[in-house]
């Protein structure tokens, strides 16, 4: 896949992550026709706790397994950071797109929805109903940034606009160096995540890693591509038990856990997409002595 221009990556780790992913994996071999390279990541203390059909399903999907270190990298622990530490991993395509593992692609795709030169593609968040806005003087602030002038609409809240925030769990970068000192958009979202991580703010977690997201854009010389609905369709709050809109052709949907996944009928849909691509409809089916003998 030299010719990829894309690597998705997500994490593996067991038993919910790792399971999760395995449909997210198959749902990307099967909506996208172009290359897309795919890695998935889990803590290197867990990492020897993954399930064999679940490692010989990814190896099926070429989905590239690494481990990566999360101990010490937060203190207290934060387990959302390791989205972030992943991103900080080396990759050789020209953009990344980190994804939650509880996503899935329902439709047909192109890369080229998800990337745009000199931005990171987001989703505004669904909500901010943890905090009212003066949180971001505090912020902003402790990055010695200035505020935007933007305002959005979040998902789920049309009273007005409010500052840039977006749903970290997919989030599209470009690689490589960005600023003027070499930072790639990674390491400059991890430094000033950093930063806030030490002032005295409220929902720090687990909120740090969202918090810090529209800082990192702008610190990196970047700005925001907003992706629509149809790019990540978020199910579950205010729109639980609601099936999929039938007025927007939904590419992606960010189903949270597999109960909602069965409650918008789309669980059939990840199974069958699983079964074409591996023969089976649930990792336990998977015969690893065969795949192995084949292999």
């Amino acid at each position: 896949m030299n010719d990829a221009k894309l690597t998705i990556f997500f994490v593996v780790e067991p038993p919910k992550y790792q399971d999760m992913g395995c449909f997210l994996a198959a749902s990307i071999r099967t909506q996208f026709k172009e290359p897309v390279k795919l890695v998935g990541y889990c803590p290197s203390t867990s990492i020897g706790e993954m399930d064999e059909k679940a490692l010989a399903i990814y190896e099926k999907l070429d989905v590239d397994i690494r481990s990566f270190e999360t101990e010490s990298c937060f203190d207290p622990a934060y387990p959302h950071g390791n989205k972030m530490l992943a991103a900080l991993e080396p990759r050789d395509t020209p953009y990344s797109a980190f994804m939650d593992s509880d996503m899935l692609f329902v439709g047909a795709n192109t890369t080229d929805q998800m990337y745009k030169a000199g931005h990171v593609s987001v989703a505004p968040a669904t909500s901010m109903y943890w905090s009212g806005q003066k949180i971001w003087n505090d912020i902003y602030a402790a990055c010695e940034m200035e505020q935007p002038e933007d305002r959005i609409w979040l998902a789920r809240q049309r009273r007005r606009k409010l500052m840039p925030y977006f749903n970290a769990g997919l989030i599209v970068f470009p690689e490589g160096p960005l600023t003027p000192t070499g930072e790639t958009f990674a390491e400059v979202w991890m430094r000033l995540a950093q930063l806030i991580d030490k002032i005295d703010i409220v929902k720090k977690r687990p909120y740090l890693d969202q918090m810090s997201l529209p800082l990192a854009i702008r610190a990196a010389g970047l700005d925001w591509n907003l992706l629509p609905d149809e790019q990540h369709f978020i199910l579950g709050g205010s729109l639980r038990g609601e099936p999929l809109p039938q007025d927007k052709e939904i590419k992606m949907i960010h189903y949270r856990n597999f109960e909602i996944l069965r409650e918008v009928k789309c669980m059939r849909l990840a199974k069958d997409m699983l079964e074409s691509k591996t023969g089976v409809r649930r990792i336990s089916q998977f015969d690893v002595t065969q795949f192995s003998a084949d292999g």
